[in-house]
């Protein structure tokens, strides 16, 4: 996947300016354009239409809500000379449900890259980085809040159970796994004999990445597998399909993506 057009959800939070950065820091390596979209949206908690609210009400809501935004650019514009790309950086609003928004917008750029879901974000401007996945047909790069884009991290890792998710993940992330060279394969349980891994190692090896393959026991929960190996060997990035099976499901049951994007501390890429 070649990465020249990015796209990132910057909503004022502190996730959304580490992804700010981080997206900032790959068009740099590229030569790539960045677009920030402030997607927000237009609803109250009560109909300001209703003609039993005064119209000087209805207008003190509007400024509220036209004052949100307002923030939130004058926070983009804070951080603009510090990101360093010129006229490689753009910056747009746009009024409607956000995680549609978003994820409708994205389909017309190499990624979108947004930051963690903070429960504290106004609910005008939240957006939900696993519903926009299933949602926009394109790689989605979750960042943590705090996370330092020029921080010495070891190689990326992969998690792989052969699944049509995570086939999407591995190539939609294909050219940042060869921009890192070396790419840990990471398996929980035993695995049916076709298709190999061997064939998964080979064909990372054509790329000129050099696999590595660390099977967890069938024992191990996979949640806690992927955690712990990032915690301990701090990858640059780790690359996952999203919710291979239902959503309904992943939410009722709780499930390997949600639990990995509400604790990991590095950048994630995730497909559907």
């Amino acid at each position: 996947m070649p990465i020249m057009n990015l796209l990132v959800a910057f909503n004022g939070s502190e996730a959304s300016v580490a992804a700010l950065r981080y997206a900032a820091a790959l068009a740099r390596a590229r030569g790539a354009h960045v677009t920030a979209l402030l997607a927000h949206s237009t609803h109250a908690v009560f109909d300001t239409t209703s003609r039993w609210i005064p119209k000087e009400a209805r207008a003190l809501l509007a400024e509220a809500n036209s004052g949100i935004v307002t923030g939130i650019e004058a926070r983009f514009e804070a951080l603009r000379g510090e990101l360093d790309l010129g006229a490689a950086l753009t910056f747009r609003t746009h009024a409607g449900r956000v995680d549609a928004v978003l994820s409708e917008a994205a389909r017309a750029y190499d990624a979108l890259i947004v930051g963690r879901h903070m429960e504290e974000d106004d609910a005008h401007v939240s957006h939900h980085p696993d519903r926009i996945a299933l949602l926009s047909g394109r790689p989605v790069i979750v960042v943590p809040e705090g996370h330092d884009v020029d921080a010495r991290h070891s190689h990326a890792a992969l998690a792989w159970d052969g699944g049509r998710s995570a086939a999407r993940a591995l190539s939609d992330s294909l050219r940042l796994l060869e921009d890192q060279g070396r790419v840990t394969v990471l398996t929980v349980g035993q695995r049916k004999e076709w298709p190999p891994i061997e064939d998964l190692l080979t064909h990372l090896t054509r790329h000129g990445v050099e696999p590595l393959h660390r099977p967890f026991p069938e024992s191990e929960p996979v949640t806690r597998a992927i955690l712990g190996f990032c915690a301990e060997n701090d990858p640059s990035l780790l690359v996952m399909g999203a919710y291979e099976h239902s959503k309904f499901r992943e939410d009722f049951l709780g499930g390997v993506t949600a639990s990995v994007l509400r604790e990991i501390r590095i950048p994630v890429l995730i497909s559907h």
